[in-house]
């Protein structure tokens, strides 16, 4: 067990880099801040929390584009002592008045654009709401003994008042807290039902920073691209909180991560490591290379002998180059990577791995470096830190549901006795609903989830997401969703609008082409995996905030 008291971890950073940069905001001029510069910021907020009369354990709402407000608000209230509610800016306004409600939060720090969608007046707990945009209060509660628009007025001078000499590294300093207090509600959308906020300690988010420190993810005067929203636990982790206690240079990238400016962001930045879900590589992969492999000459090429490692060679410097060319490897997470773009990344020697992990564990469970990295796996169990079973008879040949245990293992669900004790058992194993196998040293192989897999007529389990993997890399397919129908299976597919436009087709002239799609699939799975018709749709499927498919409402 990692003995690291995490808001020490942040007042020793903040000291040691003291002069080095430590936040920008991608496309605005002067934005980079030290940090030293940060720290001055924290203290601010605290002596704001303080005038609001915000105690320890108080939540603090936090809902809004990447930016370094955001950032400054998250880690000015866990070093304060309070629990920070990071919601996803996804959430439609109703979903998030709910879970801002549910969480009795006092305060709220919003984007502009977020809180325009608010009804203030029934957030009754709420003192104040302010935004990360222009650091200026949205809305207050007029009977409030300390108006909080006012407060914010008076804080320079308060700043001076408490810091004479003015603030530096000496008066970093922040109350070491019981490591098995709740640091933050992080609310998981789920698929079947209300939001869950899941309760994270400190010694939660400490074990998940401390394995980044010790396997050098970052360090100091490292360059990050922060793309992913850091109100999801992946980002959260690796893309802000191990950077700051470690002394690297985050550039916040508030925009939707459309491929193109994602990588003019990438040559801009140059980063050092890269923290990403499937869908960027497989969009990459989809609309760069297999354009390129397909055509005949390279097709030819990559049947003689030796030339092939040539041009995958250069398939890789090209890919390397995309991505910045800095990096020392790029981390798959959040959802799983397409199978045929693994094995391509893989045979291609690019620098990547894929990690494994759960909101429920803030969010870490198994890593591997990408030079150990087992394709199809999803990393080592993380050593000294968690543990892992799988719960079948043959651990490393039968697939059963995978349970984990350890530092980074929630204390349960906020509110919600029901559901803490319908995953987490008496012994403090916490059963993910992932199906897998796993090896002697701890490495995980996923199969599937345990609520989506079908027992075919002849009692062997089908996994729908592997047969998904391979049916969303054919022809005219966008998504897909495998559903049993009697007692057979059916492919829904949302088909691939812009490959259709671009060949000139109307929805009238799939039909014979998913048909061939359909025999194609057949010879590549087991015969009780099988499709036996495929059915398109005319609109995306329908997803929760974390971009997963509502699989409930297709069955």
């Amino acid at each position: 067990m990692i003995k690291t008291d995490l808001v020490a971890i942040y007042a020793d950073s903040f000291k040691a880099n003291w002069d080095y940069p430590a936040l920008t905001d991608y496309g605005e001029k002067d934005s980079t801040i030290t940090y030293g510069e940060f720290a001055k910021r924290i203290a601010r907020l605290h002596l704001f929390f303080e005038s609001q009369g915000v105690k320890q354990g108080d939540r603090i709402a936090l809902m809004g584009r990447n930016n370094s407000t955001w950032v400054t608000v998250f880690l000015a209230t866990i070093t304060y002592g309070a629990v920070i509610v990071p919601v996803l800016q996804d959430f439609n306004p109703q979903d998030a008045q709910h879970i801002i409600n549910h969480s009795e939060a006092v305060l709220l720090f919003a984007s502009n654009s977020v809180f325009e969608n608010f009804d203030f007046d029934k957030m009754p707990a709420l003192r104040a709401a302010l935004s990360i945009d222009t650091r200026r209060v949205l809305a207050e509660h007029s009977n409030l003994s300390k108006l909080p628009s006012k407060e914010l007025k008076n804080l320079t001078r308060k700043m001076k008042a408490r810091y004479r000499n003015g603030f530096s590294r000496e008066d970093v300093s922040y109350k070491i807290l019981d490591k098995k207090e709740m640091a933050e509600l992080n609310y998981t959308s789920g698929t079947t039902g209300f939001s869950k906020g899941v309760m994270l300690t400190y010694d939660n988010l400490a074990g998940n920073v401390t394995y980044g420190i010790q396997t050098k993810l970052h360090w100091q005067g490292s360059r990050v691209l922060s793309f992913l929203p850091l109100a999801h636990a992946y980002g959260c982790a690796f893309d802000m909180l191990t950077p700051l206690a470690i002394g690297s240079h985050i550039t916040l990238f508030g925009r939707l991560p459309a491929p193109k400016l994602l990588l003019k962001a990438f040559q801009d930045v140059k980063p050092h490591l890269i923290v990403t879900v499937p869908l960027i590589l497989e969009k990459v992969y989809k609309s760069k290379i297999v354009p390129m492999l397909t055509k005949q000459p390279m097709r030819w090429a990559l049947a003689i002998p030796f030339l092939d490692k040539a041009i995958y060679s250069k398939i890789r410097n090209r890919l390397v180059e995309a991505f910045g060319g800095e990096f020392s490897e790029v981390i798959v997470g959040g959802a799983p990577l397409n199978k045929e773009v693994e094995e391509f990344l893989h045979r291609i020697k690019f620098p990547f791995t894929v990690g494994y992990g759960m909101t429920e564990c803030g969010p870490l469970i198994s890593h591997t470096s990408w030079k150990e990295f087992q394709i199809e796996s999803c990393g080592r169990t993380l050593p000294g830190i968690m543990q892992s079973k799988i719960m079948s008879e043959d651990e490393e040949n039968i697939a059963g549901e995978i349970c984990v245990k350890g530092q980074n293992v929630m204390i349960g669900y906020y509110k919600n006795t029901e559901a803490t004790e319908t995953i987490l058992d008496e012994e403090g194993w916490l059963h993910t609903g992932d199906m897998g196998v796993r090896k002697s040293d701890g490495t995980l192989f996923i199969r599937g989830r345990c609520k989506t897999m079908i027992l075919s007529a002849t009692g062997q389990n089908i996994y729908p997401e592997e047969i998904e993997s391979k049916l969303n890399n054919m022809p005219y397919v966008s998504e897909s969703l495998i559903v049993e129908r009697g007692k057979g299976l059916v492919a829904i597919v949302y088909p691939d609008y812009e490959q259709m436009d671009h060949n000139k087709l109307v929805i009238q002239d799939l039909e014979p082409i998913m048909e061939q799609v359909r025999q194609d699939l057949n010879k590549l799975v087991a015969p009780y995996e099988r499709v036996d018709h495929i059915e398109l749709i005319a609109s995306e499927f329908q997803k929760t905030p974390k971009r997963s498919i509502k699989r409930y409402l297709y069955r």
